[in-house]
C-alpha cells in the first residue's frame, strides 16, 4: 500500500492524533543503558545517538533534555515522496509562534511541539483540513 502524495488530499485528511504523555529528545553514546523497546525513535548522528523517549524514562535514567514535547501523529498515510507537507505544517505552526520537530516514518508523519502548545497546535492542524 503506497502513501498519498497529493498535498491537497494530505491536508484535507491530516486527522492529527495527540498521544498521551510528554516526550523528550536526549543523546546517548550506546544502548547499554536503555531498553530499545522503550525508545520511540533513535537516529545516529556523528556526535551521538539521538533518542526520543517518554520524559518519565529520561528522568529515571537521569538523561539531560531541554525540550519537553507532546507527540502528534498525522493519521493520514503520507508517502515519503510527498512534496510540501512538512513545509505546510511547519509554516502553519510557525505563523502562530509554535516550533515543531517533524519526523517522517513509513506510514505517517509525527510532530513534536512544546507541551504548552499542544491544544493550539492540534487546532491549527485541524484548521489545515478545512
Amino acid at each position: 500500500m503506497t502513501g498519498e502524495t497529493n498535498l491537497a488530499v494530505l491536508l484535507k485528511t491530516l486527522k492529527p492524533q495527540l498521544h498521551s504523555g510528554e516526550y523528550v529528545f536526549c543523546t546517548i553514546n550506546n544502548f547499554s543503558m536503555i531498553d530499545v523497546a522503550q525508545v520511540l525513535l533513535f537516529f545516529r548522528e556523528e556526535e551521538a545517538i539521538t533518542i526520543i523517549i517518554k520524559k518519565e524514562l529520561a528522568d529515571v535514567l537521569q538523561l539531560h533534555y531541554s525540550f519537553i514535547a507532546v507527540w502528534i501523529t498525522l493519521t493520514v498515510h503520507s508517502s515519503l515522496q510527498a512534496v510540501g507537507l512538512t513545509a505546510a505544517l511547519s509554516n502553519a505552526l510557525a505563523s502562530n509562534g509554535i516550533s515543531c520537530n517533524v519526523v517522517a516514518a513509513y506510514y505517517h508523519d509525527h510532530i513534536f511541539v512544546d507541551s504548552k502548545d499542544a491544544d493550539k497546535a492540534i487546532a491549527i492542524l485541524n484548521n489545515l483540513s478545512h
